[in-house]
């Protein structure tokens, strides 16, 4: 889609791409570490200091406590995170339940692992997972589940009810919960972002990953980093150690300074909130259906009543013919089960949001 929109000059609304500037100071700081020289590899856990920082954080937002030493590596980005989260649990014959539409890594690295992927369909409107039904799925051969709040690509969050449930449908066995959570900070409505490190219970049984990527608008820098009780630590270690020699190390030490002085992750909720409010008020004369997002820099538009095409043909229209690009939710689903819905990041200046809504006021139904 990104390539389309490139084409035809569309507005290209695909991907968590920022409009955002990086902080200045930390364009300092890691311009400071590449003219001091520091570019030898950092240790293959990452450096020390950042996953202090880093557990600190964790522990002032959610009171649990990791060993930095033992219990946080930094990666080299956060779908490396995610392979090595998955290739140190998962084995042949193993079964993984995966929540659909699901983030394009999780299934591939199950797979490649000699796993079963188990689809659980999220409930529309608001993509929300029926439990009961995931109790249905669990068999002697679940070995994990993997959860994803903020929802990439979807927006919906999971809440305390949810985190309730897993923790009884996990309680007495030896599943692991890896907990997918890059988008803890752009969460809405004065919702409370659900990190597993909240239930020590799921804690103790899970993997965290996580990223200062979509926090700091330097997803490019592919730095991230996973947390898990040293026990899966040890597990998540021996694998990556093999896959990654080093995650870039001048960026790391210019994050570890960085992260140590700022702590204004509500000043950054507030501006997505502000981005994703304005975006919705400019499509109220629009065509499309929605539920606001709750989370992440995501929303999703429901074109049903425009259009019967498949949400592939439809995003390829809307591209060419309107000029704004989308993602179809359909690619995220296994069987590619058609809702009729585009997923639009709206991490875009006011100008570029009103262009998009502008052209996508135009879309005319062909029903």
């Amino acid at each position: 889609m990104s390539e389309l929109a490139d084409q035809y000059g569309a507005v290209d609304m695909t991907t968590g791409k920022s409009d955002f500037p990086c902080p200045q100071k930390l364009i300092q700081l890691a311009s400071e570490y590449l003219q001091k020289g520091y570019n030898y590899p950092a240790p293959v856990e990452g450096l020390l200091h950042l996953r202090e920082v880093l557990a600190t954080k964790t522990e002032n937002l959610y009171k649990y406590s990791y060993n930095p030493q033992t219990e946080v590596t930094i990666t080299a980005g956060h779908i490396q995170a995610l392979t090595t989260a998955i290739s140190s649990i998962i084995s042949e014959g193993d079964e993984v339940i995966v929540f659909e539409p699901a983030f394009d890594t999780f299934v591939p690295a199950i797979i490649l692992n000699g796993g079963r992927p188990v689809y659980v369909s999220m409930k529309k409107p608001d993509f929300r997972i029926d439990w009961d039904e995931v109790r249905k799925m669990i068999t002697g051969k679940t070995r994990m589940i993997i959860i994803n709040s903020p929802h990439n690509p979807t927006g919906a969050v999971l809440s305390v009810e949810d985190m309730t449930s897993l923790r009884k449908l996990t309680n007495g066995t030896n599943i692991v919960i890896l907990s997918d959570e890059p988008h803890e900070h752009l969460i809405y409505d004065k919702l409370q972002h659900q990190s597993i490190a909240l239930y020590p219970e799921l804690a103790a049984r899970g993997i965290i990953v996580s990223s200062p990527g979509p926090l700091y608008n330097i997803n490019g820098w592919e730095l991230a980093y996973c947390m898990a009780p040293a026990n899966l630590m040890l597990e998540f270690r021996k694998i990556h150690q093999f896959q990654v020699g080093s995650a870039n190390a001048p960026l790391q030490y210019a994050l570890a300074d960085y992260m140590e002085i700022d702590n204004q992750y509500m000043d950054v909720t507030e501006v997505y909130q502000g981005k994703r409010n304005y975006f919705l008020r400019l499509l109220k004369d629009s065509g499309f259906q929605f539920t606001p997002s709750q989370g992440s820099p995501y929303q999703v538009l429901d074109y049903s009543k425009l259009s019967n095409e498949p949400d592939t043909e439809f995003a390829t229209r809307l591209v060419r013919d309107y000029g704004v690009a989308a993602i179809p939710i359909s690619v995220f689903v296994h069987d590619k089960y058609d809702n009729r819905q585009l997923s639009f990041c709206f991490s875009k200046s006011n100008e570029t949001l009103e262009l998009a809504t502008e052209r996508l006021c135009k879309v005319v139904s062909i029903i």
